[in-house]
């Protein structure tokens, strides 16, 4: 069943119905090619979500009736965030797209030391809406609760300053020959630090990895690095690995 992130204005109480409008009226009317009495999803992706039947349509909108509540029980018990220094060409919107489907809560862009994007801060507003629209899309796919949050660009110095707020912060780092991710991840269950709403944040490096300054750098700010095994991994490969492990030794994917 289709699902749409509505903001909340667009949820009505007094005549128990939602509106659609705009972009997702367009991919509700003309590519769904729905009709009326069909029944789709509603969510103001914080607290709450609704299955509506379809009442009206027209070109640019459409309206639909609340026929029940629903649970919003389709996230992850613990908020991961994927702080990714600027790859190359489009891999940011790949990265964001697959790691909304796999469970990411937030995005963090930043810039590091052998990041080879060339930063313009006159597009930043416009490639970053651009992002959340990709996580929007992304997690109505994926039925999700909610749609991630993508922040605009971080330097490196905001970026570790900003990494104090979660519970846990993983760097990775492909010369790391210490600790391996798993037993991280063990370690932080065991010291609580992986329960319902705790914040994990895992960051990956440009194609250029990182710098020895940095990684020393990030451990200085809390971070601990980890190695995600014996390959080398793209970097908008690293994340989605990562993330997946997370969750696989959290139980959210059937482990």
């Amino acid at each position: 069943m289709q699902r749409y992130f509505l903001p909340p204005e667009q949820f009505h109480e007094a005549t128990h119905t939602v509106t659609i409008e705009g972009d997702d009226a367009h991919h509700l009317i003309r590519v769904m090619r729905a009709d009326i009495g069909d029944q789709i999803i509603c969510s103001n992706g914080v607290d709450r979500e609704v299955l509506a039947r379809i009442s009206e349509l027209d070109k640019g909108h459409a309206t639909a009736e609340i026929v029940e509540e629903l649970p919003m029980d389709a996230e992850a018990a613990v908020q991961v965030w994927i702080a990714q220094s600027l790859p190359k060409g489009d891999k940011m919107e790949l990265i964001i797209q697959k790691g909304t489907e796999i469970g990411a809560a937030r995005f963090l862009p930043f810039l590091s030391e052998r990041t080879i994007v060339q930063y313009d801060a006159k597009k930043e507003a416009k490639r970053t809406g651009r992002w959340q629209k990709i996580a929007k899309e992304a997690a109505e796919q994926a039925q999700r609760n909610r749609v991630p949050q993508v922040d605009s660009v971080y330097s490196w110095k905001q970026l570790l300053q900003r990494a104090k707020e979660a519970d846990v912060a993983w760097i990775c780092y492909e010369k790391e020959d210490g600790q391996q991710l798993k037993p991280a991840i063990k370690e932080a269950q065991a010291a609580g630090k992986l329960g319902l709403g705790k914040q994990v944040l895992i960051a990956v490096g440009p194609e250029g990895g990182f710098t020895e300054q940095e990684i020393k750098q990030a451990e200085e700010a809390g971070f601990a690095s980890v190695s995600l095994g014996a390959r080398i991994l793209r970097t908008e490969t690293a994340a989605m690995v990562g993330l997946t492990c997370l969750f696989y030794e959290t139980g959210e994917m059937g482990g």
